[in-house]
């Protein structure tokens, strides 16, 4: 029993095992750090992914029959590592961390102190933080942190599952026991996430009782074409019980006018005399945005340039009314620059969390108890991780400012990488406006962007232009270790002048996630894109 003893934490904090863990701790670090190059995107070398890769994988994997030497066990962990994109200067395609170090840290304590943050008996670290981290972002975005409530939950998808739950509950209180309605009615963008779409799946008020409301050239949600869709629901004997606002699409970080969205809300309620309808602001990409909304852009303390402050006025403008929903989430794990998963789901009034709280009788041994006060039986997992402790390490050791800063970094990039992209291509169209990505459109001549957006050209032009992008994706996505770019086919929908069903447009993605993502790293990604545009147009001629 010693023996295996040796394999665990010491249970009187003695320096001998501590020092075998740091030392392990140590090795890993010291093997990761061997497998970089700053001029590639992956850990060592990228795995050959034949046909039959996993299938190998498959074969050749068994629980020893006696277990390995550690050193063993970590040579193996290195191994899985090798191959793995790391978020350096290379990677510019979509929202994936490179982890802070106290967040790192963070995660290390929380995994150190293995609390459930289900219940503060069995993990009390875990819930301090959780409260602590509600309490302070609760205080950014404008709820009152007495009134409100928060609790971490798997990623985006996690909220806009729960706050749907949580409207359907605060609805029909009797749905919990009865089941769901089958004329409740959702409603989110075009562009939102399919966070929704699995949510209406899974929570059986189905997907064709989800509304799709037509964008704006900003990517917002129409308000016109929202409340024409809900007024029609309500004729036809529906009830809009749920609304989605996204705050920051995962392409182009279209942000909804959530300030009109509850205007709309409290006028059909007064007129056809319906309770309150449920607004979710789905801020997991654009959330972080929120510590802009007290900056105080005329003394401009960072010193932003006129170019970058002009952008987070406007983010400031429409984030300062995000205190409006009803609930809204936090994604760390994004722009908040900490692991996977960290995300805190932020409800505004945390009384509405008794329609989904379970009966104590249903927990007979957890919770009900005179003991420990704080006990979250309304989440949907009953073993929760205590990743607050990460965003909490994260929170302190960044605090505003440094946020402030990492995020008015990404803008400048953006702005500088969009002005040099358009003067080194005759043949591209920046497809959105500037924020923290860039979406882009190459053509096989002259552009084409304004005629698209008008509904001037056919069906089959744009699905020309649409293979013409995703050709020319595939061609860059093999040098995926210099530069990795982000695509979509799927950006926005279009009108075409011969037919009346619009049609999805394909585009690329320049992602800033790193804070080794910087301006001097522009030329390069340019030239990246000229080299293989040259290569691109060279094999269209030869066809």
């Amino acid at each position: 029993m010693n023996q295996l003893q040796q394999l665990f934490p010491s249970a009187d904090g003695n320096v001998e095992q501590r020092e075998k863990i740091l030392g392990y701790i140590n090795t890993i670090f010291t093997n990761i750090d061997e497998l970089k190059d700053p001029s590639k995107l992956t850990l060592g070398q990228m795995p050959n992914y034949t046909k039959d890769y996993y299938n190998r994988i498959i074969e050749e994997s068994n629980v020893p029959r006696k277990g390995l030497p550690m050193e063993v066990t970590i040579t193996e962990l290195i191994d899985l590592a090798k191959g793995q994109r790391f978020v350096n200067s290379n990677y510019v395609a979509n929202a994936a961390p490179l982890p802070n170090i106290a967040s790192i840290l963070g995660n290390l304590v929380m995994v150190l102190l293995n609390g459930n943050a289900l219940w503060d008996v069995e993990g009390s670290g875990a819930a301090k933080a959780e409260i602590m981290v509600t309490s302070m972002l609760s205080k950014i975005v404008g709820y009152d942190q007495n009134t409100s409530a928060g609790y971490t939950t798997w990623g985006g998808q996690g909220a806009v599952f729960n706050s749907l739950r949580l409207a359907v509950a605060r609805q029909f209180p009797e749905s919990n026991k009865e089941g769901v309605p089958n004329n409740i009615f959702c409603f989110c963008s075009e562009l939102s996430h399919y966070s929704l779409y699995k949510s209406v799946e899974a929570t059986g008020i189905g997907v064709n009782n989800m509304i799709r409301v037509e964008v704006n050239d900003d990517h917002s949600m129409n308000l016109e074409d929202l409340k024409m869709k809900m007024e029609k629901v309500i004729s036809e004997g529906g009830i809009p019980a749920y609304i989605l606002a996204t705050m920051g699409t995962t392409d182009t970080f279209g942000i909804d006018d959530i300030k009109g969205i509850k205007a709309i809300t409290s006028e059909l309620e007064q007129k056809y005399n319906l309770k309150p309808i449920y607004v979710h602001a789905d801020s997991a990409m654009g959330g972080m945005y929120t510590f802009f909304n007290e900056y105080d852009f005329a003394n401009n303390p960072l010193h932003l340039e006129d170019s970058v402050s002009s952008v987070l006025k406007r983010y400031q403008q429409k984030f300062q009314s995000i205190h409006l929903a009803d609930s809204m989430v936090f994604d760390f794990h994004k722009l908040g620059q900490t692991p996977y998963i960290t995300s805190l789901f932020l409800v505004k009034n945390k009384e509405d969390l008794r329609y989904i709280d379970l009966d104590a009788s249903e927990t007979p041994y957890v919770g009900n108890r005179g003991y420990g006060s704080y006990h979250t039986s309304y989440t949907l997992e009953c073993s929760r991780m205590g990743s607050a402790i990460s965003i909490y390490a994260s929170l302190l050791s960044m605090g505003i400012e440094g946020y402030q800063s990492l995020l008015a970094n990404y803008i400048r990039v953006n702005i500088a990488f969009r002005e040099s992209l358009l003067r080194e291509f005759k043949n591209v169209a920046v497809t959105n406006e500037v924020s923290p990505v860039t979406t882009f459109r190459f053509y096989p001549n002259e552009v084409l962007w304004k005629e698209e957006l008008g509904g001037k050209l056919t069906r089959d032009e744009v699905v020309e232009i649409n293979e013409y992008n995703g050709e020319f994706a595939e061609l860059i996505g093999v040098e995926r270790e210099r530069v990795y770019f982000g695509n979509t086919s799927k950006q926005r929908l279009i009108h075409v002048r011969d037919g009346d069903k619009r049609l999805p447009v394909y585009v690329h993605k320049f992602f800033s996630i790193s804070p080794y993502t910087t301006i001097e790293e522009v030329d390069r990604y340019i030239s990246f894109l000229k080299e293989h545009m040259n290569v691109h147009q060279k094999s269209l001629v030869l066809v």
